[in-house]
């Protein structure tokens, strides 16, 4: 059984953290709702959603994918690259322990679990603001005895590494053209190129033979259909305003 550990949108989300310089309050009313139709759909196709509480301490509690990655064996607690974010990792330690032996990344060293991609027996990290290389070795050290290999990842100025590339389904990688070199990719995986205007619908999450991507990406829905995927669209527009996206909301983990 696949289970998800996600986090209510916190009541102060509209101070959550944004790049772009002006842009517009993120709508805290409107995030939770979308916020709830992604927890529905994962239901909806089998996946048992844990809902932690949101708290108007962290206003971006919700992007609960960036405190922790884990794997069939643990749970690697990071310690986000922005540091107001830091205190949103206890109660996500507190819940994974219940199901995980838990290891933790020790100061100075900064990740983002969104910069951390899955491919088969691969992590793939993106060496971005957020995450840097002292935290590849940590996750090295500590996935290796699972037989993971962990590598990093130049992704220039983008927030994340998962920002243009996501794995839904064992053996196949969404991503925007050119953004992971051939070589990173294990053998016998497939790829499904996104069009670079499309380049935010590349961030998915699967269930099974189904895909969760962000509604208004045409292209992006018809590509993955034509790999033989089914498609659920939902609108993600206000958890984007604070520079969100679909794996952002949820850590996943075989029960």
């Amino acid at each position: 059984m696949l289970r998800a550990l996600m986090r209510e949108v916190s009541p102060s989300f509209g101070r959550a953290l944004v790049r772009r310089p002006g842009a517009v309050a993120p709508d805290a009313g409107r995030a939770a709702a979308q916020h709830a139709a992604v927890v529905a759909a994962l239901r909806a196709l089998g996946v048992e959603v844990r809902v932690l509480a949101g708290s108007a301490l962290w206003p971006d509690c919700c992007f609960v994918e960036d405190a922790a990655v884990v794997s069939d064996g643990l749970a690697f607690i990071t310690r986000p690259g922005a540091e107001s974010r830091r205190g949103e990792v206890a109660l996500v330690r507190e819940a994974l322990a219940e199901v995980r032996p838990v290891v933790e990344l020790s100061a100075p060293l900064r990740l983002d679990g969104g910069d951390v991609l899955r491919v088969g027996d691969r992590l793939l990290v993106g060496l971005s603001q957020r995450s840097d290389p002292g935290a590849v070795e940590a996750l090295r050290d500590a996935f290796s005895p699972e037989g993971i290999e962990v590598f990093g990842v130049a992704v220039g100025d983008a927030l994340h590494l998962k920002c243009h590339a996501s794995a839904p389904v064992p053996g196949l990688l969404v991503s925007v053209a050119g953004w992971l070199p051939d070589s990173l990719v294990p053998p016998g995986v497939e790829r499904v190129v996104v069009p670079d205007a499309e380049a935010y619908a590349a961030n998915t999450v699967g269930v099974g033979e189904t895909v969760l991507v962000a509604a208004g990406y045409p292209e992006t829905s018809r590509r993955l259909r034509a790999h033989g995927l089914e498609v659920v669209e939902l609108e993600v527009d206000a958890l984007a305003a604070a520079d969100g996206s679909l794996t952002c909301l949820s850590v996943l983990y075989s029960a």
